[in-house]
């Protein structure tokens, strides 16, 4: 058999590796019109901040590499131009002598890829404009930094990469600004959760603009200044493209290969595009939503290495089947994670669940321990119990978490799972009830109506419905001079059985504290003492308060 391969990054080699574990006799070529291959793109960032050292802890194997070792012919330099499915040959250029020659397959797959959004602005071609994407761009960023000493750098769009961009840029002294169009960092995210986020780079110096499109790059081939639709000027010394991302689709329609509506190659679960001996894996494939089950596109290495690793078993006679994906995220800045799994609260909506929403601050591990707050969003569906989504923010202990509720989402365990896991305790490491113990807790009882719960948003409605209602604040009087829900009167925990007995327990009411905590045992009392429409303010006036200074 011989299998050729375009595509030499994370999908394209975890094909032929896998390949060749199955089938010593295959004979297997990647083809790939760029330099490096098998490399870390998301170390990008922390190399043109440094923290990296050398690019070769970026590009770890080389094409001598793959030889030694699988006995993989891998091709740098060399591009396919052309596919003809009939004959199945491949149409490649070299790169370096510009000789064109032709190849014949068995079996074909498509690893092309993705390349970076290059927003059509004037003097988006200068020699200070760079993309984030492969090696060269990362070298051309760091000599850069490295030779120029630019004192101010702006970044057009504020997701994963254009973050931890501005976290190594400024750690290098550099002052910098994010520009991005949708009115929040990291445009996947909840906006009340995405706003701890800009919080947080606004504490550590980062200049947002956020609702804002460039429109012109001002510069003599240099790009001196930055100017968006609004007329805002920016002075600048750097700027990195940061917008996204899109597949490498070229080969593909015009070979006739089906695409998605997310405009990668529609693939079944193994691999397998609309053309017989045709797969295709990674960036340049669309997977599938576990929850939804709908197409879903998230360019990231650890999905091309699934992919990757499918298609090359299923060629050489394997099993393997694609199960697909939660969209699982993660990244951090300035020491503060940020993940997400699943869909967020405007999807489920937006698709027509019937949600139940929790915001739920607790510290990653005892204070005594140097435990620090971190806030999961869990979004759950009340008809079948089972976790849609969840978000994380906080310093310590997000991915652990977050990979438990990956597990859970997948096995399509209920919410009330959660607090029967038997997780791992220790006061370096957790509280003994757990945050993700917690989550399904709140959850369950406020799908139950038991302790119901609601949202900042939806409180605000109704308050600004005129809702007739009761809001207690149940901290302590300085808490509350300082900072409360509009409408709330204070009733500290400890006075609110004897204040109970004089409100109007039919009333719709809702209690708060600062987290959730002391709320719910107020909602608690006031059940016990025969209310019938309490709730507890999700995530408690920290919450409120952000959603009041941000929006939502």
């Amino acid at each position: 058999m011989k299998l050729v391969i375009i595509g030499s990054v994370a999908a394209g080699t975890s094909v032929a590796a896998k390949a060749r574990r199955n089938n010593e006799d295959a004979q297997i070529t990647i083809y790939d019109r760029d330099y490096d291959i098998s490399y870390s793109g998301c170390g990008i960032p922390y190399y043109v901040g440094g923290e990296v050292e050398s690019r070769d802890d970026l590009t770890p194997r080389d094409a001598a590499f793959f030889k030694k070792r699988y006995n993989i012919d891998v091709m740098t330099r060399h591009n396919v131009t052309a596919v003809d499915k009939d004959a199945k040959t491949v149409t490649v250029e070299n790169l370096e002598t510009g000789d064109t020659f032709t190849d014949a397959y068995d079996v074909l797959v498509l690893a092309t890829g993705a390349s970076s959004i290059i927003p059509p602005i004037p003097g988006v071609k200068s020699d200070n404009v760079f993309p984030i994407r492969n090696i060269q761009h990362a070298e051309a960023t760091r000599s850069f930094v490295d030779s120029t000493d630019p004192k101010h750098a702006t970044i057009i769009g504020a997701g994963f990469i254009g973050l931890e961009m501005a976290e190594q840029l400024k750690l290098r002294g550099v002052d910098v600004t994010i520009i991005e169009r949708v009115p929040q960092v990291v445009p996947p995210l909840d906006k009340d959760m995405a706003c701890r986020v800009e919080e947080h780079l606004e504490k550590n110096g980062i200049e947002l603009m956020l609702g804002e499109t460039v429109t012109e790059l001002v510069g003599d081939g240099h790009v001196e200044r930055v100017v968006t639709e609004s007329g805002k000027t920016i002075e600048t010394d750097l700027v990195i493209l940061s917008v996204g991302v899109r597949p490498n689709v070229e080969l593909a329609m015009q070979m006739g290969v089906t695409l998605g509506e997310t405009g990668a190659i529609v693939v079944n679960e193994r691999m397998e595009t609309n053309i017989p001996d045709v797969y295709a894996a990674g960036d340049v494939a669309e997977s599938f939503s576990i929850v939804t089950g709908k197409p879903i596109w998230r360019p990231l290495g650890s999905t091309a290495n699934k992919m990757g690793r499918t298609a090359g078993d299923v060629i050489t006679g394997g099993h393997l089947e694609h199960r697909g994906i939660l969209g699982t995220g993660i990244f951090k800045v300035f020491g503060l994670a940020v993940a997400q799994t699943g869909l967020a609260e405007k999807e489920a909506r937006e698709l027509g669940y019937d949600i139940e929403v929790l915001h739920n601050t607790k510290p990653d591990k005892p204070a005594y321990m140097g435990g620090k707050d971190m806030t999961i969003k869990a979004v759950a569906d009340r008809a079948t119990r089972q976790l849609l989504g969840v978000q994380i923010v906080g310093f310590e202990g997000v991915d652990k978490r977050i990979d438990v509720f990956v597990t859970v989402i997948t096995l399509k365990a209920k919410v009330d799972d959660l607090f029967h896991l038997d997780l791992a305790y220790a006061p370096p490491f957790s509280t003994t009830k757990d945050p993700v113990m917690y989550t399904g807790m709140v959850l369950s009882n406020s799908i139950d109506k038991a302790a119901r719960l609601i949202t900042p948003a939806e409180l605000q409605t109704r308050i600004d419905a005129g809702e007739d209602m009761q809001i207690i604040d149940t901290r302590k009087a300085a808490q509350f001079e300082k900072a409360c829900v509009d409408c709330a009167v204070n009733v500290p925990l400890g006075n609110l059985r004897e204040v109970a007995k004089d409100m109007d327990k039919d009333k719709p009411t809702v209690v708060y504290c600062n987290g959730g905590v002391t709320g719910n045992a107020a909602q608690n009392v006031l059940r016990n003492l025969g209310f019938t429409d309490v709730y507890n303010l999700s995530g408690g006036n920290k919450n409120y308060q952000l959603f009041k200074k941000y929006g939502n």
